[in-house]
C-alpha cells in the first residue's frame, strides 16, 4: 500500500499503449544491467520471522518494445520525494518469503525491456496480439503471453508492468525501473489483480473491485479517515486501499495516472495503476536499478523492511524466470 498524498495534486497522466512499428523487430537484444551499487548504512531493524534466498543471475530477454505514442503530451508535475507511507497488514492469502537480503546491500536483477520507446503507431486501449510475420514481428502482448507460465504472472499484468517501465524510460530514463519490481509489488497487493477469487479482465481490471480493509487504527492498521467521499473505496467514513496495486485514495489523487490511453486514471485498472506505482517509485530523481534508489522507493511505497525483503525476493525471481523466454522460436 503507498502513503496518502496531496488530494490538490494534478488529474491523471496519459501515456498510451502502441504497436510496434514495422522497423522494430530486427534482432532487439537487451542484456540486463546488473550495476553494482555502493551499500548505504540502514538502521538496525528486527528481522524477518522467515528468509527466503535471494535469486541473482542475468537476464536476457529479448522483445520488440510496446512503444509510447509519438508526439503524445504527458502532463506531469514536478515529482518530489512521497513520504513514507504506513506499513500496512499483509493480506495473509498473499504471503511470500522475505529475501535474505539486507537493506541497502543490493538491488534485484534490473531485467529491462529491450528497444527504444519513442515513435510508434498507437494501439488499441485493449492490447491484442498482433500477427507474427516471416521476420518474427511481436509485440509486448505477444511477449507477454510466452512469459506468462514460466513466470507465473497473467499476460494482461505483465503487459501493464512492461508498459510502465517503458513509459518512466521515456519519461524518467535515469529511474532504471524494471517490471518485475512492479511485478512483486503487484504480487503481494493483489496477486497481479487476482485477489478474493477475481480474474483480470482483458480491459484490466479485476472481475470484481479490489478494496482493502479500514484504515481506522485497528491494530496493524494506521488509521486514515476519508479523503475521497467514497469515490473509490466505497467508503465515507475511512479511507482504503485500492484496486492492483493498492493505492490510499489519498495519495491516487497525487499519482493518478493513465497508463492504457482511455483518458480516465482509474486505481483498479491494471496498466494505470501500474504506471502510478512506477511514478511514485521514480520520484525525486531515484535508480531503481541501484540498491539506494531501489530500497528508497520500495520502503517509501510500505515502510517494513520485511516487506521489501519479500519485494527483492519476487522481483529476482520473476527476472531469473524470464531468462527463459525468447520471442522468437
Amino acid at each position: 500500500m503507498v502513503s496518502s498524498g496531496s488530494p490538490d495534486s494534478p488529474g491523471a497522466t496519459r501515456v498510451d499503449v502502441d504497436d510496434v512499428g514495422e522497423t522494430g523487430v530486427e534482432d532487439m537484444t537487451d542484456v540486463v544491467d546488473t550495476e553494482e551499487t555502493d551499500v548505504t548504512e540502514a538502521t538496525p531493524v528486527p528481522r524477518p520471522r522467515s528468509h527466503g534466498a535471494a535469486v541473482l543471475g542475468r537476464l536476457v530477454i529479448v522483445v520488440v518494445v510496446l512503444a509510447l505514442a509519438g508526439g503524445g503530451v504527458w502532463l506531469v508535475t514536478a515529482a518530489t520525494t512521497p513520504d513514507v507511507s504506513p506499513t500496512t497488514t499483509e493480506i495473509p492469502a498473499l504471503e511470500v518469503q522475505a529475501a535474505a537480503v539486507q537493506p541497502g546491500s543490493a538491488a534485484p536483477i534490473n531485467a529491462t525491456l529491450a528497444g527504444d520507446p519513442a515513435q510508434q503507431q498507437q494501439q488499441p486501449q485493449v492490447p491484442r496480439e498482433q500477427p507474427k510475420g516471416k521476420q518474427g514481428k511481436n509485440t509486448l502482448a505477444s511477449w507477454a503471453e510466452r512469459a506468462s507460465g514460466p513466470v507465473g504472472i497473467p499476460a494482461r499484468a505483465l503487459i501493464a508492468y512492461g508498459n510502465a517501465e517503458l513509459a518512466m524510460r521515456s519519461m524518467q530514463p535515469k529511474c532504471r525501473l524494471s517490471w518485475a519490481t512492479l511485478a512483486g509489488i503487484g504480487r503481494i497487493e493483489s496477486n497481479h489483480g487476482q485477489y478474493g477469487g477475481a480474474t483480470l479482465g482483458a480491459d484490466g481490471r479485476p472481475s470484481k473491485p479490489i478494496i482493502g480493509v479500514p484504515l481506522d487504527g485497528s491494530p496493524g492498521v494506521r488509521a486514515i479517515a476519508d479523503t475521497d467521499g467514497g469515490r473509490y473505496d466505497g467508503d465515507p467514513a475511512q479511507d482504503r486501499a485500492v484496486g492492483p496495486m493498492q493505492f490510499i485514495p489519498g495519495t491516487w489523487a497525487k499519482w493518478n495516472s493513465d497508463g492504457n490511453g482511455d483518458g480516465v486514471g482509474d486505481p483498479q485498472q491494471i496498466d494505470d495503476a501500474a504506471l502510478g506505482a512506477a511514478r511514485y517509485l521514480c520520484a525525486g530523481g531515484r535508480d531503481m536499478a541501484g540498491a539506494t534508489g531501489w530500497w528508497a522507493g520500495i520502503m517509501s511505497y510500505n515502510n517494513s523492511v520485511e516487506y521489501a525483503q519479500k519485494v527483492f525476493g519476487l522481483a529476482d525471481g520473476y527476472a531469473k524466470a524470464a531468462q527463459t523466454v525468447r520471442v522468437r522460436d
